[in-house]
């Protein structure tokens, strides 16, 4: 289901990034990040470092960032891995992108339980404002692809969009969260319907007062 990414030209990348270094206050962290294991262990760093080398990419280029060849490189150096070793942690999990991305990377589920809530209507609107799969909108605000679960079933459908969720969509709730991303705002994430985490619609159906408090309701067993 994933769509396959459009990387660019290498001669292009290389040129672009291939002097990537890390910024003054991203090089301390990284110092911090290696130093919470023990002395050669510093390979088990390599997925938070993936995942700030692709915020850093995305600072620079005002996107939700992606891990150009060099970058890649660049932290199997620091490392002391192999390439390829990287490559195969990038490659794995999908949080990391291989090909550039826009502002706002849109990841629409289209596992069962999302297709049977509606997960074409929410599609549909991200057609309506331009998007197809695998591509970035002209304007470059967003790219879109289809994903596999992303583990918020109960509350189907679901979109990621950057590092929020956005739950319980409709075709016009999904224009609306849009939209407003692409006014600058900040929409609401999570359920778009009011529901509480995962509870039913309309709220707990058993211990209903542990939704506002934390309730003690051992008296009332007795």
């Amino acid at each position: 289901m994933a769509d396959a990414p459009h990387i660019p030209d290498e001669a292009e990348v290389r040129a672009r990034w291939g002097a990537f270094a890390w910024t003054k206050a991203n090089a301390a962290k990284v110092k911090e990040i290696i130093g919470r294991y023990p002395p050669g262990r510093q390979q088990s760093a390599v997925l938070p470092l993936l995942d700030l080398a692709q915020r850093q990419v995305g600072a620079e280029t005002s996107t939700q960032g992606w891990l150009p060849v060099p970058v890649i490189e660049y932290i199997a150096a620091q490392l002391d891995m192999a390439y390829m070793r990287v490559y195969e942690v990038v490659t794995f999990y999908t949080m990391f992108n291989l090909a550039p991305v826009g502002r706002f990377h849109v990841q629409v589920c289209g596992t069962t339980p999302c297709m049977l809530r509606g997960s074409d209507d929410v599609l549909r609107a991200c057609r309506d404002r331009g998007m197809t799969k695998g591509g970035t909108s002209a304007d470059g605000l967003f790219t879109l692809h289809e994903v596999e679960c992303i583990g918020a079933c109960a509350n189907a459908p679901v979109v990621q969009i950057n590092d929020d969720n956005y739950e319980d969509l409709t075709y016009e709730s999904t224009l609306a969260v849009l939209d407003a991303l692409a006014r600058g705002e900040t929409p609401k994430t999570l359920s778009q319907i009011g529901r509480q985490t995962s509870c039913p619609e309309g709220g707990p159906t058993t211990l209903a007062q542990m939704a506002t408090e934390n309730h003690d309701y051992r008296g009332e067993w007795a």
